[in-house]
């Protein structure tokens, strides 16, 4: 048996925000568009907003990426008229894919699991698409550490829905009491791990801790890559 950590990948293990950041003022000003921190925190919010509902299964992953451009364009200035949302999103996914940036000390952490934790193996669980979620981990060096990517684009179901989860134990092929969930988001990770009844650690907690940990059958909480570590290891010998 192996000790099978599923790490969610934004916020996690890569700053996803940075990465966005970049990538939406490349491509905005790329095509005669303003770009501002106003801009991106109104993108991030509404992108965040947007990310919720199709974990509720509310939108489609297509009308995500076009709601979400269609929005941005209307706080711009400059002419969006002939601008594709979509093509526009897959020029920001591209331009993502090519600039990632590490959550500071995760790569040293994942490779010190590798290397200190005997029969560790270490599984990305992501939301997002498969292009830029490659493309970032490779860019970091990461890829050198993982024994498999598990990406809801490939798998056409997304966290939290316990199909996820068990697409992923059926590829891990070891018994649930093996794996445990990593990750910073509760609707996501958290209700992901208690929905496919696998322990899970909430990584980089914020609010009401307890009250979260109990609504969410959360096991663990790390504030930081030492304490994670801490738990991973407690997690084995157990």
């Amino acid at each position: 048996m192996h000790h099978n950590f599923l790490f969610d990948l934004d916020q996690t293990l890569l700053d996803f925000h940075a990465s966005e950041h970049k990538a939406l003022g490349i491509v905005l000003q790329a095509n005669g568009l303003s770009f501002s921190e106003e801009i991106y925190q109104k993108f991030k919010a509404y992108n965040k907003y947007l990310w919720l509902e199709l974990e509720k299964g509310t939108i489609t992953r297509p009308e995500l990426f076009t709601k979400r451009f269609q929005y941005i364009f209307e706080q711009c200035e400059g002419d969006a008229a002939a601008l594709d949302p979509l093509k526009i999103n897959k020029d920001f996914i591209r331009t993502m894919s090519v600039n990632g940036v590490l959550m500071d000390g995760a790569l040293e952490f994942v490779k010190k699991v590798k290397e200190n934790i005997p029969d560790a193996r270490i599984y990305i669980a992501t939301n997002g698409a498969t292009i830029n979620a490659k493309g970032r981990i490779a860019s970091t060096g990461l890829d050198k550490y993982i024994d498999y990517l598990f990406i809801s684009e490939d798998m056409g179901v997304t966290k939290p829905d316990a199909a996820f989860f068990d697409i992923c134990l059926e590829r891990i092929a070891e018994p649930r009491s093996t794996c445990i969930m990593i990750g910073d988001s509760l609707s996501s990770d958290m209700l992901g791990a208690k929905n496919a009844s696998i322990d899970s650690v909430w990584f980089m907690p914020s609010g009401d801790i307890e009250k979260a940990m109990t609504e969410y059958d959360i096991n663990y909480a790390a504030s930081s890559f030492d304490e994670l570590y801490l738990i991973l290891e407690h997690y084995k010998r157990r």
